[in-house]
């Protein structure tokens, strides 16, 4: 399991030490605190950071701390003997009665932390426009929010960077260039416990529970390797078919070969937000090698080639976070109509087309989802859209303590009606990998499935995390399920590595980065080649043979040492029981 600090290319130099008086007293830090020393100096630490000027460096003598009603001034060197004993020093008194046993927990790790930054890694999110944004967020949270607030917010986290003992937030406070320096601690609080918190919730959630996904025995005999490519010279057909009721026009690639036939079941591939149809090709190529016709439409309203319009493609991540409204509501019940027209279409091009005459059952289908194409998927599986609880909270949403993932559901909030039910019973299992589901589906949507449905999920994503939009959902779906894991992958370790080359040097920030891609992925996709066969094999005669490559033995058997991969077909128990306690406060 990958540390959160390394997560962010960071290194923690010190660990938490006893604590006694003054109320700030802990015994045992609870599990579920587990990335708060980091939440806490990045979002208090660099709060006071924000308060940082330029010119001349002098040690601030003083620290006001504003919390409500209660104000505190305290001597920098009774915040350094705080950190370095745990003990309290009377001029934070006060304070300890309004803090809560967390808040102050947090006060005392941000004291007691140290991280090793990487200053080109700083320098380069700062210049992407979530890094302005994560600026203008942190600077409305001082005194001061004008553009000179933000060059000194920038500087300072530049020069704490070039601190050759670390960033701390002890360092930072010396380095300050004013006798006093006052910070809103109520404030900081509130950035403290929500950068991207629900990816730092799975971080935690996965530490407390690795006891529990130990390897084991990997010793298996299997039949054969559902890895290899069949025997069937695989060809594509590209097309683009017209809706003419919806006014859309659908590119199309389908992969077949001389071995498909009607006997399996056709794979239709929905794409993530704003990308291509490409982006499981090395899926698309396997499958069809076995036998399979694998359909991959592009959604028109919701493709890369839709969101060039807008912006530059370059800049297409930032784009997302940004200007997000390009997304009409809609395109939640247009995308998987998408998909019931394109089965529309193949039962005619059965009868019509010559290269794939009589090679098709649109009747019989399996629906491949990634990302918000795993929503879709979800939603051809039955899962119906439940939107009140989505309609209340994205209104009030926190800008860092959001990801991705969320900001995309959120535009569901203009769709006129509640609930919308749009599964399409041609469509007999469905796979979602990295599926958007903690808003759209509310409480009870998922349970309406009634179809065999995997959903995978990797625990360093940071665009739907793990815990919040696949594990802590998945308990609703009805079986057969299935619920693979890749420890260690990130969002975009399913996809082709055609589709990742632009990964190359971006920074690894708290949204995005850090991916985990191309040959570092390879055993990524290789799992993904034998569990998406197995699943498809499922609805043929095959099934048998397939099994055991649905099973936890399996998974481990394909696991290597950097990427290990668990399968559960329920969650245990002990897991479940702790999912509430990591999730706590996400509303």
């Amino acid at each position: 399991m990958r540390h959160p600090c390394k997560a962010l290319g960071l290194r923690t130099e010190s660990a938490i030490g006893p604590i006694s008086t003054c109320d700030f007293q802990l015994r045992g830090r609870p599990r579920d605190r587990f990335p708060s020393r980091l939440l806490a100096l990045l979002g208090v630490a660099t709060v006071w950071v924000s308060s940082l000027g330029g010119g001349e460096v002098r040690a601030a003598e003083t620290v006001v701390l504003n919390y409500g009603e209660s104000s505190s001034t305290i001597a920098l060197d009774d915040l350094k003997t705080l950190a370095e004993t745990g003990n309290a020093p009377p001029s934070l008194a006060k304070l300890s009665f309004v803090l809560s046993r967390s808040q102050k927990e947090q006060i005392l790790a941000a004291l007691q932390t140290q991280l090793d930054v990487d200053e080109a890694v700083v320098r380069n999110f700062l210049d992407t426009e979530m890094g302005r944004r994560v600026l203008g967020a942190i600077a409305a949270l001082t005194p001061r929010e004008d553009v000179i607030q933000l060059f000194k917010l920038r500087r300072a986290l530049l020069r704490s960077a070039r601190n050759p003992d670390g960033l701390s937030l002890i360092g930072l406070i010396d380095g300050y260039p004013d006798e006093q320096l006052e910070l809103d601690l109520e404030r900081a609080f509130l950035v403290g416990d929500s950068f991207n918190r629900d990816f730092w919730r799975t971080q935690a959630f996965m530490a407390a529970i690795s006891p529990q996904l130990a390897g084991g025995d990997s010793t298996l005999e299997l039949p054969f390797d559902p890895t290899q490519p069949g025997n069937a010279r695989v060809r594509v057909l590209s097309l683009t078919l017209f809706d003419r009721e919806r006014d859309r026009r659908i590119p199309a690639d389908i992969y077949y070969s001389a071995a498909a036939s009607p006997q399996k079941p056709v794979i239709l591939f929905s794409h993530g937000l704003f990308s291509v149809n490409e982006e499981m090709i090395y899926l698309a190529e396997h499958l069809a090698s076995h036998g399979y016709v694998v359909v991959a439409p592009e959604h028109p309203r919701s493709n890369g080639s839709y969101l060039d319009r807008f912006f530059d493609p370059k800049k297409a991540a930032v784009a997302i976070a940004e200007q997000v409204e390009v997304l009409e509501p809609t395109e939640f019940l247009q995308r998987p109509r998408d998909i019931s027209f394109v089965l529309d279409e193949l039962k005619r091009l059965n009868r019509t087309s010559r290269p794939l005459r009589g090679k098709l059952d649109p009747d019989k289908a399996l629906i491949l989802g990634y990302s918000v194409g795993g929503g879709t998927a979800l939603s051809l599986a039955g899962a119906e859209l439940q939107l009140e609880r989505l309609k209340a909270w994205c209104p009030q949403r926190q800008i860092l303590a959001s990801n991705l993932g969320l900001w995309a559901q959120c535009r569901a909030a203009g769709l006129p009606e509640n609930r919308y039910q749009l599964r399409d019973p041609r469509i007999k299992a469905a796979i979602a990998l990295s599926p958007t589901t903690s808003l759209l589906f509310g409480d009870t949507g998922l349970s309406q499935i009634q179809i065999p449905t995997l959903i995978a999920t990797a625990s360093a994503d940071k665009t739907p995390p793990a815990l919040s939009e696949q594990i802590a959902s998945f308990p609703q779906i009805p079986a057969p399920k299935w619920l693979v894991g890749i420890i260690g992958g990130t969002h975009l370790s399913f996809k082709d590595p055609v589709t990742t080359t632009d990964q190359a040097g971006q920074p690894d920030t708290l949204y995005s980065g850090g991916e985990v891609v191309d040959q570092q992925a390879w055993e990524v996709r290789r799992y993904m080649k034998a569990i998406v066969l197995a699943m498809a094999a499922q609805l043929t005669d095959e099934a048998e043979a397939y099994q055991i490559f649905l099973t936890p033995e399996y998974a481990r058997v394909a696991s290597t040492e950097r990427l290990p991969f668990r399968l559960v077909r329920e969650i245990p128990p002990e897991v479940e029981r702790q999912i509430p306690t990591f999730l706590q406060g996400r509303e």
